[in-house]
C-alpha cells in the first residue's frame, strides 16, 4: 500500500520533510519499513497551501525517487501546511488523475489503504453525489471516491461525524465485498489538518504523530521520518486526528476505540 506524510506549523521548505529526513516519504518510496511492499512506484503527489488557502499541487506517475522536478520544487517551496503522497496502487489503473491527494474546493486529501471490489458499490455511491461532486471526479480510484462521499456527508460542518456517517455508508454498501476495508485518510481545509485510522478486520496501515520537530511544527507520517531525532507515536487504530495551532488531539472515532499511544503497527 501508499505511504504518506502531512506537516502543519511555521512555514518550512517541502524538503525538510519530504526529501531530508532519514526516512523521509521519498526514502520510504523505495524502502518503507513498516508495509508489505517496501517500494512505492506508482507515483505521488503533494498539495500544499499557503494564508489558509490551498496554493498548488503536483502530481505525476513517475515514481517519486525518478522525477528531478520533484526535488527542486521541494527546496522551492515554502509552506505551513501541506499533504504528501507516494502510490502502491491497489484499485485505479496508473495515471497522473489517480495520484494522490485529490483536491476539491478548500479541501485535499489523501488515502492508504484499501476498498476491495469498490465498483460493486460505485453505481449506488455515485447516486449519493450532488452534480457538481460527481463532476468533479477525475480518476477511478477507491480513494477519491471516498473523498467525494466525504464531501457529499457534510465535511465542511463537522469532520467527525462526517466520517461516521461515511464508514458507515461504505460498510453497509460492501458488506459482502469479500475482503477487508482499511483507512488510514489524512485531509485539510487549509487551516487544519484532521486524520482518521480504521479497518474492518483490524489491522490498520500504520500512522504516527511527531508534536517535537524542531522548528516546533507537527507532522503525521506512515513510518517515522527520523527515529533518532524526534519522538514519533503511534495513532491507536479506531482514531480521530486533529491537527491545529500546534496542538494535536486525538479523538476516538467510535464510542469503545482506544485512547492510548504507542509503537505496535501492522505491516500493511
Amino acid at each position: 500500500m501508499c505511504r504518506l506524510t502531512a506537516y502543519l506549523g511555521p512555514e518550512i521548505p517541502l524538503q525538510n520533510i519530504i526529501v531530508l529526513p532519514k526516512h523521509s516519504l521519498l526514502e520510504q518510496s523505495q524502502a518503507a519499513t513498516e508495509a508489505k511492499l517496501a517500494v512505492n512506484g506508482d507515483g505521488f503527489g503533494v498539495a500544499w497551501y499557503k494564508d489558509g488557502e490551498l496554493s498548488g499541487q503536483y502530481r505525476d506517475v513517475l515514481p517519486a525517487w525518478s522525477d528531478g522536478n520533484l526535488t527542486s520544487l521541494c527546496r522551492m517551496i515554502s509552506t505551513p501546511l501541506f499533504l504528501a503522497h507516494v502510490r502502491a496502487s491497489t484499485s485505479g489503473e496508473t495515471a497522473r488523475v489517480n495520484c494522490h491527494p485529490f483536491t476539491h474546493g478548500c479541501w485535499s486529501f489523501m488515502h492508504n489503504g484499501n476498498v476491495p471490489n469498490i465498483n460493486k458499490f460505485r453505481r449506488s455511491a455515485e447516486a449519493t453525489l450532488s452534480d457538481d461532486l460527481y463532476f468533479a471526479q477525475k480518476g477511478t480510484t477507491d480513494s477519491e471516491l471516498i473523498f467525494m462521499l466525504l464531501l457529499a456527508s457534510g465535511l465542511d460542518s463537522n469532520p467527525i461525524e462526517t466520517v461516521r456517517r461515511t464508514l458507515k455508508i461504505c460498510e453497509t454498501g460492501l458488506a459482502a465485498n469479500n475482503g477487508p476495508n482499511r483507512f488510514v485518510c489524512v485531509f485539510s481545509n487549509g487551516e487544519q489538518i484532521f486524520a482518521f485510522w480504521h479497518s474492518s478486520d483490524h489491522r490498520s496501515p500504520s500512522l504516527y504523530v511527531c508534536e517535537s520537530l524542531d522548528n516546533k511544527g507537527t507532522a503525521l507520517s506512515s513510518e517515522p521520518l527520523d527515529e533518532d531525532g524526534y519522538d514519533w507515536q503511534a495513532i491507536p487504530e479506531d482514531s480521530f486526528v486533529t491537527l491545529s495551532n500546534r496542538q494535536v488531539e486525538i479523538a476516538p472515532l467510535f464510542a469503545s476505540s482506544p485512547r492510548s499511544v504507542g509503537r505496535e503497527q501492522h505491516a500493511c
